[in-house]
């Protein structure tokens, strides 16, 4: 699984909102500034959020933008999906819609099980879980393991 810079950087600017959630409005050049994204970039990211209800936008002097609901309600697939769509896709294809024969036959559930097990942390994740460095405990049982730091 590859996360894009897309996603990478909507999740980066939805945790600078709720770290902000008491603050008002973010503009997005500060989101930008505080988290070292092209702000060109993020205003189209900050776009795609805003129509996929995950942010609220607010025009003028004090204006900015701000999470659409609370941090806690609000989970990391949440917003890679708004920016970037299905969590995990063979081919562009969500796995439900392929079919193998033969030998690969058996990949269909292999992918399956690749997509529950990506759907259980993400989904399992809130930003107010990352914003408080409060991971769940299964993975933070994973980010541990010696293991998960190395490239095989």
């Amino acid at each position: 699984m590859r996360i894009s810079a897309r996603a990478d950087y909507a999740v980066r600017a939805a945790l600078q909102l709720a770290d902000a959630r008491d603050a008002g409005p973010l503009k997005a050049e500060a989101i930008a500034d505080a988290q070292d994204i092209p702000h060109k970039f993020l205003e189209g990211i900050l776009n795609d959020m805003r129509r996929g209800g995950l942010v609220l936008s607010q025009r003028g002097g004090n204006g900015g933008y701000r999470l659409a609901r609370s941090a806690e309600s609000i989970s990391i697939a949440d917003v890679i999906r708004v920016v970037d769509g299905p969590l995990v896709s063979v081919r562009g294809v969500r796995p439900p819609e392929l079919s193998y024969s033969g030998p690969a036959e058996s990949l269909l559930p292999l992918w399956i099980a690749l997509r529950a097990n990506v759907r259980q942390i993400l989904d399992g994740v809130s930003l107010a879980d990352v914003a408080a460095a409060e991971l769940p405990g299964r993975v933070s049982a994973l980010a541990e393991d010696p293991d998960s730091w190395t490239n095989p």
